[in-house]
Formats: structure tokens, C-alpha cells, sequence
């Protein structure tokens, strides 16, 4: 698994200007704007946000993963007690290692947004991680939240998609939804569709969402920020499989 960290201090970082070329809405996201409308809605999604040039590179990568047997299916739960649970969740996936130019300008534009948000929102968000995750026919992931308010150190979640021509009828939207209180039934609040080039960002310990199930191939990259890593390496080990 490919991790980026770093410190924050110094000047704000700039969007390199071929980015600023190719993907207005990407370099929209070098200010700290948005993150006014994550501290309050708790997500933003941002259409645009991979060029088609790169998004066919990475939608490219994962299918010939998936031909050459390399993905493998995800768990769920915790600590020892993770399992495989196609009915919850059924995704299969591949972490990225910056082992492709397309890989590293993806984690290159991860980095900025990351020290973004650092600065603006999340003090000490310090590094990145990602994977491909391609959900087949008849999948999808069930309500939940990408970390425990105790014992993770996700603090934000991202999610790119990978997949041209998206129709409605193929189903796959990423859910969000309203805390769940008590007795109170969680209430749907939002769909994304998974069209490519879109970024969905939002909180990793309070914004429940899901993955509807999908009709077609639905490709993806996950992608969390979290705070420094001070977990035992048995930990480490377990967090390989998690997202």
C-alpha cells in the first residue's frame, strides 16, 4: 500500500499549472473554499475532477488488473473478526502503489488536496491512501462509515470515479445519509452518480453513505486522509484490507 505523508508548514501549495490547464475544476480545489462546505454539509462532490485523459488511464489499469486475476475481494468488520461478506459489501479491490505514471499524477493531486486540508480544516491530517475497488454486477456496500470515532485514524474519504457514459438506469449511486440517532431512521440525503472524472470528499467518522447496487462494471478509487500513523504493527496489517 502506497502512502503519502508530509508536514504542512510553509506557504499554501500550488496547483501545478498543467492541471490548471486540463482540469478547471480540480485546480478549484487548491483554495480552502470548499472546505467550508465540508465543515458544514460534511461532503462536497466536485464533477470534473479527472480529466477524461487520465480517468481512461486509471479505468484502463483496473480492468487489466481484473483480467489478470490481481483483485481481490474486500472485508468487513474489525480487528480479527474481519471477514468476507459479498452481501454487505462486494467490491474487489487493488491499493495503489505509485507504480504507474497515471497512479502518480492521481497521488499527486491527492497530496494537494491534502495539504488543503490540513491547513483549512483537519490539523495533523498527515498522509494518503488508496485503491481501486470494482464492484461487478449485482454488488454494491452497504450503510456505513469509513471509521470509529475511537481507534481510527481516518479523519477524511474520498471517492473517484473511473466509469464513462453512466446512465440511471445502471443504479451504483454512492448514497449519503443522515447520522442515525437513536430510534430515528437514517434518511437518504444525496445520490452521486459514479460517472467519471467526479470526486466525492466527505467526513470519514460521521457522514453514513453507501454504495447502491449497480447493473454494470462500476469502477472506483478509494482514497482516505488520516491523522499520523501510531498504530501496532498487527494494526497496520489489519488496516490493509480495510475501505
Amino acid at each position: 500500500m502506497h502512502r503519502l505523508s508530509g508536514a504542512v508548514a510553509g506557504p499554501r501549495p500550488a496547483w501545478p499549472d498543467g492541471i490548471r490547464k486540463e482540469s478547471p475544476a480540480a485546480a478549484s480545489l487548491a483554495d480552502d473554499g470548499w472546505l467550508d462546505t465540508l465543515a458544514r454539509d460534511g461532503r462536497v462532490v466536485c464533477p470534473g475532477f479527472l480529466e477524461d485523459r487520465l480517468s481512461d488511464a486509471l479505468r484502463q489499469e483496473v480492468y487489466a488488473l481484473r483480467n489478470a486475476a490481481r483483485l481481490r475481494s474486500a472485508r468487513v468488520g474489525r480487528g480479527r473478526e474481519r471477514r468476507h461478506d459479498a452481501a454487505e459489501r462486494g467490491d474487489r479491490i487493488h491499493w495503489l502503489e505509485g507504480a504507474t505514471p497515471a497512479q502518480r499524477e492521481l497521488l499527486e493531486r491527492l497530496e494537494h488536496l491534502r495539504r488543503v486540508a490540513a491547513r483549512g480544516l483537519i490539523p495533523g491530517l498527515f498522509e494518503t491512501e488508496a485503491h481501486f475497488a470494482l464492484y461487478p454486477p449485482g454488488t454494491g456496500y452497504a450503510r456505513h462509515v469509513d471509521a470509529f470515532r475511537e481507534g481510527n485514524r481516518r479523519r477524511l474519504s474520498l471517492v473517484l470515479y473511473l466509469n464513462r457514459h453512466w446512465r440511471a438506469r445502471d443504479g451504483g449511486e454512492l448514497a449519503f445519509y443522515t447520522p442515525q440517532d437513536g430510534a430515528d431512521e437514517a434518511r437518504e440525503l444525496e445520490r452521486v452518480r459514479p460517472e467519471a472524472g467526479t470526486l466525492a470528499i466527505f467526513l470519514s467518522q460521521s457522514v453514513p453513505h453507501a454504495v447502491l447496487p449497480t447493473r454494470r462494471w462500476r469502477a472506483s478509487i478509494a482514497c482516505w486522509m488520516g491523522l499520523r500513523d501510531t498504530a501496532s504493527p498487527l494494526d497496520s496489517l489489519e488496516r490493509r484490507s480495510t475501505g
